[in-house]
């Protein structure tokens, strides 16, 4: 008591009075232990008539009795030792960090890492094949100043360079990841980081550098531009073959429908369903196709998936050569309920080079050794780049057929063209009652931003095109097509064709194929319907919308990843798998499996 402060001693009269009579009392300004005396609520307190009365004179001020005080004390104590004691740990937790850092950096090997941070970055790369990546940057990095080396006549380090990169290529192999690397790749990479050190001190020029890596670069490029042509090469050369079992399934289906006698009967059979095939009031689908199952998966879609079978009629068309095979598979696995029809293109009479354009066009000498001659440039480097459109069922006549509807079926009024690469996934009925506002070709509208416009397909530096086109018109998609054949009639379509593919015999005014000559028939004719009708891609882009894919009418396998092939998107298969009959004994005779 005796070492506090006088002015923490308020006395007056009455206190002094009090402290003869009853003890000595301290009295504290409230303020100065306010957080303390708040957490000692059963603190013991003066009640005297003494204590009262000072409270009165005094009101800002708080009585602390001497055992409170060094509660108080004492609690101020511990909080001191207590800090000292968190600052002791820390100290030590510091200081073992540092020795623990200190013992890792000792163990490193600087030897191996030498000068280049590159190296450091990618040795210490938890990566799986980080070694490996390291080595193979080692030997761009040491032809780069082994060239250098060459040029400036240091003959001893350019032979030490390149022994260095023939040991990381020898060790590398066909590595693809570092679990394929042998216990010597890390002394092999150790030993070619010493020689890039040693290349560096003498030969690093940074603008010497640069000039190899960029020499370095287009050598790469060069190559990878090679690579994407053979690549492109063959895709197309795999998407116009015609798969084994395929073929198989063909003459398979063709010999049993001749040797048993069926073309006698089906003649007979067309006979009684005629009436049914010209009327109008029917739901038509028009499909030419030389492809057996294809076809089937198209029919077989389109009538699972309706809600009126017996009213939908499919026209088939096919060659020659698959006539007897497509009639025999339709014979034996015809649906229950939809009408039939398969007919020989042979058999269209009128259907001649004095009347088809494409059919004249074939007979020209020009077109033959362009398409037909035995040693026309097949190779990468000469004519692969135009590969795709020197195929000759792009001058097909099952390909050009389309132009030819109303000739074909002269007593329909409206009818849906069908590619035989398509699935069909909803009633297609609907489409029937669409108002087409006049237009002759109902079709999807396949322009994104600038992404397939007219610009893409035609030739809009000949007159002939940009005068009478727009080159930003937007693009549609052949596959399922509604024509208004009584509009087509009206508008003398097929002549409006004839007129254009004479024009272009000699292929200036756009590429081969069946759509640029559509485009530009139907140009101010075509009806753009809902883009949910027909999903296009399958064949060509695995990153199309899976949920678009789900709700089509109608889903495309356009492009060369056919799903009949082995090249085809797998997760994209299932959409037509599922309607083929793999039970059949055809198919099962022809090893045709998922």
């Amino acid at each position: 008591m005796g070492d506090l402060s006088p002015s923490w001693v308020l006395e007056n009269p009455a206190y002094q009075v009090s402290r003869k009579t009853k003890g000595s009392q301290l009295v504290i300004p409230r303020d100065s232990f306010q957080n303390d005396t708040g957490m000692e609520d059963n603190a013991s307190h003066s009640t005297t008539n003494q204590t009262d009365e000072s409270e009165n004179q005094f009101p800002n001020v708080d009585f602390a009795s001497p055992a409170k005080l060094k509660r108080q004390i004492l609690r101020q104590e511990r909080r001191g030792q207590r800090t000292l004691e968190l600052i002791r740990q820390e100290k030590e937790t510091d200081e073992q960090m540092q020795e623990a850092a200190i013992q890792k950096s000792m163990s490193f090997e600087n030897s191996v890492i030498g000068k280049y941070s590159i190296w450091r970055r990618d040795y210490e790369s938890p990566n799986a094949d980080a070694i490996l990546k390291l080595m193979r940057d080692q030997i761009i990095m040491a032809k780069a100043y082994a060239n250098i080396a060459k040029s400036k006549n240091v003959t001893n380090l350019y032979v030490f360079l390149m022994q260095q990169c023939g040991e990381n290529k020898r060790v590398i192999g066909k590595a693809t990841s570092d679990a394929d690397l042998p216990s010597s790749a890390l002394d092999q990479a150790k030993a070619m980081g010493h020689a890039l050190s040693l290349a560096k001190d003498e030969l690093y020029d940074c603008h010497e550098l640069a000039k190899k890596f960029r020499a370095i670069l287009q050598s790469t490029e060069r190559k990878v531009d090679g690579l994407k042509k053979k690549g492109t090469f063959l895709i197309q050369l795999a998407a116009k073959t015609f798969p084994k079992p395929l073929h198989c399934l063909s003459l398979q289906l063709a010999a049993d429908y001749f040797i048993l006698g069926f073309n006698e009967e089906d003649a007979v059979k067309e006979d009684v369903s005629q009436k049914k095939l010209e009327d109008p009031s029917l739901y038509h689908y028009a499909i030419f196709s030389d492809n057996v199952l294809a076809t089937s998966v198209v029919v077989n879609s389109t009538v699972l998936n309706a809600k009126e079978p017996q009213r939908h009629v499919f026209h088939i068309v096919t060659d020659k050569l698959n006539f007897g095979a497509m009639k025999m598979w339709f014979r034996i696995n015809a649906p229950a309920d939809a009408t039939i029809q398969v007919e020989n293109i042979n058999d269209f009479k009128w259907l001649n080079s004095s009347y088809c354009s494409v059919l004249r066009q074939l007979e020209s000498a020009r077109l033959k050794e362009y398409y037909f001659k035995a040693n026309h440039p097949s190779s990468i480097s000469a004519g692969a780049d135009n590969l795709k459109y020197r195929n000759p069922k792009y001058l097909s006549m099952l390909n050009h057929l389309r132009f030819y509807l109303p000739e074909v079926y002269p007593k329909l009024e409206k009818i849906l063209f069908l590619d035989d690469d398509i699935v069909v996934q909803k009633d297609l009925a609907p489409l029937w009652e669409i108002d087409m506002q006049g237009k002759v070709n109902g079709a999807v509208e396949t322009c994104k931003e600038s992404f397939h416009r007219f610009d893409k397909y035609l030739n809009f530096s000949n007159p002939k095109i940009s005068e009478n086109f727009d080159a930003g018109a937007c693009g549609w998609a052949f596959g399922m097509n509604m024509f208004d054949l009584k509009e087509w009639r009206k508008r003398n379509i097929t002549g409006i064709y004839h007129y254009w593919q004479d024009l272009n015999e000699d292929r200036t005014l756009w590429k081969l194929g069946s759509l640029p000559p559509g485009l530009i028939t139907f140009y101010n004719l075509t009806y753009a319907m809902e883009r949910s009708w027909h999903v296009l891609g399958l064949g060509y882009d695995p990153a199309l919308n899976q949920t678009a894919i789900e709700n089509a009418a109608v889903v495309h396998y356009n492009g060369n990843y056919k799903p009949w092939l082995g090249l085809a998107f797998a997760k994209y298969k299932p959409y037509w798998s599922k309607y083929v009959e793999y039970d059949n004994p055809y198919l099962r005779r022809c090893d045709i499996n998922e």
